[in-house]
Order: C-alpha cells, then structure tokens, then sequence
C-alpha cells in the first residue's frame, strides 16, 4: 500500500491535477478485500462556469453536495438507473469542481475483480467509469469520503516511466462537448474509448516535472 496523495495535491487547478492523477494508483478495501488500478483515462469537470458540470451555475441538490465538500474527497452518484461513478473533488471547499475517474489498468485484486463485473476479459473490468467502480466495489457509501482513508486511497507509485498523455472532448456529454479536457494515457491498452485519439494532442511528461 502506497503513501497517499496529500491534500495539497487535490487543492489546485482541475486540469493540473487531471493530469497529474495519470499514472497514479487507486486503491479500494471493501470487506477486507483490497483491489487497485493505475489511472489511465480522467476527465475534468472544472466548476461553476463548465455547462457539463454538475455544479454548474453554483447549483447544489443533495444528489451533488458532495461536490462542494473540500478537496481530496470523493464525489461519487449514480447515473442510468445503473452504475455509480466517482470523481476527486478538487481546488477548495465549496467550489464545484472534479476529475472523473474513467478508466483504469487493472493490477492487483483481480480475481475480486473478475467476480464484480462477472466476465473473465480483463479489458472489461475497468475501461469505463462504471465499469471500473464495479470492478473496486466502489458504491454511494463513498460519497464523501476522503481520499486517504482506509477504503480508498490514490497514491503514486514507487517507480514511474515517463508518460505520453493525449487530450480529447469528454465523452458522452451534450454540453461544452468540444472542451478537450478529457485526458489519457495515448499507450495505454486499457482505455474506455480510443475513437477520435488522432484528434487530439498529446505532451510527453515525466513524474520528475510534478509538484
């Protein structure tokens, strides 16, 4: 179990830490069973003033006050009557703004995995944000728990290649739909979707560079 990620890291610009989150590690306890994924795909959803946002406009409802709670928290709801998704909360307390977690690498935990999403083919457990939320048995029940606690945490791994990350629009979105703030790792193999990748752009970072 890796050292997790202070608040500090969560308290700044969403796109900032979007990308940082890229190649980080998520780790999920649930009934003593421990699974993880290093992130591979994110989308940033950057506050009030972001029409595909949930808090858009300073809207707050009980589905989304969450939301507005302080950085390093989960934001977690359920979408289509069928599957949870969850998001880091960012920049400060009571300002509405997330990275949603859309895909993940499967590395450890993998048989709880493949009993979760109930298929043998490990590119389905976690390409998607509700696939990957079965996959760590991540529900409601995380809705505003912090990011450092003893069923989830996000941390970096202890050795870190350079990464190449691309940009694209956000996916499935009607909304500031052409906004490239979705984020990716270009070699990954474990994505949620590659259509459009050529679109997008793509920067070389390395871990070293990071705050």
């Amino acid at each position: 179990m890796g050292r997790p990620l202070p608040t500090r890291f969560y308290a700044r610009d969403t796109e900032r830490v979007a990308r940082d989150l890229l190649g980080c590690v998520v780790e999920t306890r649930v009934r003593g069973v421990r699974t993880a994924g290093r992130i591979v795909e994110v989308e940033a959803y950057v506050g009030p003033h972001d029409a595909a946002a949930h808090g858009y406009g300073w809207r707050k409802t009980a589905r989304n006050a969450r939301l507005f709670g302080p950085p390093g928290t989960c934001y977690v709801y359920f979408v289509y009557g069928n599957h949870w998704c969850a998001n880091v909360v960012t920049e400060r307390d009571g300002y509405p703004s997330a990275v949603l977690l859309r895909a993940l690498e499967p590395l450890d935990g993998l048989d709880a995995m493949r009993r979760r999403r109930g298929t043998g083919s490990p590119r389905l457990w976690c390409s998607g944000p509700g696939r990957l939320c079965e996959a760590l048995g991540i529900t409601g029940g995380f809705d505003g728990e912090g990011l450092a606690g003893p069923r989830i945490r996000i941390y970096r791994p202890a050795r870190q290649l350079p990464l190449r990350i691309a940009t694209s629009p956000r996916i499935g979105i009607t909304r500031a739909a052409d906004r490239p703030l979705r984020f990716y790792l270009r070699d990954s193999s474990w994505l949620s979707r590659r259509e459009g990748q050529e679109r997008g752009t793509w920067e070389r970072r390395s871990r070293s560079a990071r705050q």
